[in-house]
């Protein structure tokens, strides 16, 4: 795991009229809105796509964390593409300037396959997290065949919950003291706290998210 600049949120085509037709939507999409809310307190970059933006515009519950990350939120672009790599993302973000990816949106075995794949063709080498509990396809049975080629091709696979716990791993060895109580790490720093304090809120869902999509 990079330093959160060098680190880069993507959210693929989290739109409001595929919340019917995405197996456990709500699920998955409440856990890339706590992914989100990561983002603002580590001040991780995050780019969103659309697919013809005007009908299926991002889900409400996302978009509205996505408007307070401010200079940290790289736009939502129109994808004419399944891979989130589209002449339009690749004019706005220099993609190469990243050496980590946090992957999450629909479908797996499409949008989420393609974007992995070129991705991990970039000649800077990054890696790449899936999260399994931020992505879903229409097809459930689809999503842990993509995971497997995911996994396969280089990427690696992963949840919301272990990802956070990687970037307070981060942390704690570049920036502070680790003090440890039940194997979680304790110190006081803004950004510490309030990671370890999503975390904790966001524990049931979490739960309730696995158990949904896992």
């Amino acid at each position: 795991m990079s330093a959160a600049p060098h680190t880069l949120l993507l959210i693929c085509d989290l739109q409001e009229r595929k919340r019917q037709d995405i197996w456990e939507f709500d699920a998955m999409s409440s856990m890339i809105s706590k992914m989100v809310r990561a983002a603002k307190i580590l001040e991780i970059a995050t780019l969103t796509t659309e697919q013809n933006s005007k009908a299926l515009g991002t889900i409400e519950e996302v978009g509205q964390h996505l408007q307070q990350l401010q200079h940290n939120n790289l736009g939502i672009y129109k994808k004419n593409r399944l891979s989130m790599q589209t002449e339009g993302t690749r004019r706005g973000v220099d993609f190469n300037k990243y050496d980590t990816f946090i992957v999450t949106g629909i479908e797996a075995h499409v949008c989420i396959l393609q974007t992995a794949l070129d991705l991990l063709r970039l000649e800077s080498k990054p890696t790449v997290f899936i999260l399994a509990d931020c992505i879903s396809s229409g097809n459930n049975q689809e999503i842990p065949i993509a995971l497997r080629r995911m996994e396969r091709d280089g990427a690696i696979i992963t949840t919301s919950e272990s990802v956070l716990f990687e970037l307070l791993g981060e942390l704690q060895e570049h920036d502070y003291e680790l003090v440890t109580n039940n194997g979680i790490g304790d110190a006081d720093h803004p950004k510490f706290e309030a990671l370890v304090d999503l975390i904790k809120e966001e524990k049931e869902n979490t739960r309730k998210a696995l158990a949904a999509l896992l």
